[in-house]
């Protein structure tokens, strides 16, 4: 993946969001939270790839980073209501916003951040005209139904003590949770802003969705890992009890006694959740093969998404926007 490149696109975004996150008024309690986790960094994956995708349909950096900036700051948003949902401590590796503010002071500027949002997004359409404005609206419209219905599984199996799942069962939640978001909605704002709505935006679905669960997998596997850059807390899936694709995997796995346990681990709160039980559950998975389970269905969603890969940009240039869009499906492993 050219580095150079996502390191311009994020500079860019970044320039954006502070001119976005500039106050109109002096507002205390909010300001200093609207700025918190766009300002602790991140890659800025999600608005380089809108900008990458802009590019490889005839659109510029300058015609795509008002779009980058929306996603960015949407994002942040629904990160701040994701923590507090999850109860998560760490993100980014500092403590969560509300875990420094309170969950109602934390809800009500991720509250801020959604709607700040769309600031930027009617910026972008302004000059598209009609058509490419209304299938901006239309993707994102889908987007937040496909994102809220994944979010919606996540915590209901957790919430409801789901333990009959399989793997399809957490890949579609992944597509709805991560890859619409994460992958498939950035791209097909690239394309509708770079084509000017003259480009199918269906043209990255499949490519996004392979791309994105491949992603929330190996997410998850960092979760229980000591990996100094993932910036979360370690184990933390586990102590929220998260349906992932290891956990799934070792309770097919496990003999009826370790089942039996790990099913009375799951009904716990989080609070009850001890630290011996948590290192017992993720050795458990190391022992009856989870974790190796996870890495080659992940292996296998990456190998889907560079055949999706050469369909989607067949025809667009291959420049540096193109090898950083294929790029992509190795640096989910790599990210450095």
């Amino acid at each position: 993946m050219p580095k150079h490149l996502l390191e311009r696109y994020a500079k860019a975004t970044r320039e954006q969001l502070e001119f976005y996150l500039d106050p109109p008024s002096d507002a205390p309690f909010l300001d200093a939270l609207l700025e918190d986790y766009p300002a602790r960094g991140g890659k800025m994956l999600r608005p380089s790839i809108c900008i990458a995708n802009a590019c490889q349909f005839g659109g510029s950096l300058e015609g795509a980073v008002k779009c980058a900036a929306a996603i960015e700051l949407l994002h942040n948003a629904l990160l701040i209501h994701d923590d507090v949902q999850d109860g998560s401590d760490m993100r980014r590796g500092r403590p969560t916003l509300h875990a420094l503010h309170g969950i109602p002071l934390a809800i009500n500027a991720g509250d801020a951040l959604l709607f700040t949002a769309f600031r930027p997004l009617l910026d972008a359409i302004a000059p598209l005209g009609g058509e490419a404005a209304r299938q901006v609206i239309d993707v994102t419209i889908a987007m937040a139904r496909q994102t809220a219905e994944g979010q919606a599984l996540e915590l209901g199996w957790r919430d409801h003590n789901v333990t009959d799942l399989c793997a399809a069962d957490y890949i579609g939640m992944a597509l709805k949770k991560t890859s619409w978001m994460g992958m498939i909605w950035p791209a097909q704002l690239g394309v509708i802003v770079g084509g000017r709505g003259k480009v199918d935006p269906g043209r990255v679905v499949k490519f996004g969705h392979f791309l994105g669960v491949a992603f929330q997998i190996e997410d998850d596997l960092r979760n229980l890992s000591d990996d100094p850059g993932y910036g979360k807390e370690m184990n933390g899936d586990l102590y929220e009890a998260k349906r992932t694709l290891m956990l799934i995997h070792v309770l097919d796995a496990a003999t009826r006694a370790e089942r039996s346990r790990i099913e009375d681990f799951l009904a716990l709160t989080r609070e009850e959740r001890s630290d011996d039980e948590v290192l017992w559950l993720a050795g458990l998975m190391e022992e009856k093969g989870s974790i190796e389970h996870a890495r080659k269905v992940a292996a296998a969603m990456a190998g889907c998404a560079l055949e999706e890969f050469e369909r989607t940009y067949a025809g667009c240039p291959q420049d540096d926007n193109h090898a950083f869009l294929h790029g992509l499906v190795r640096w989910i492993f790599d990210r450095k």
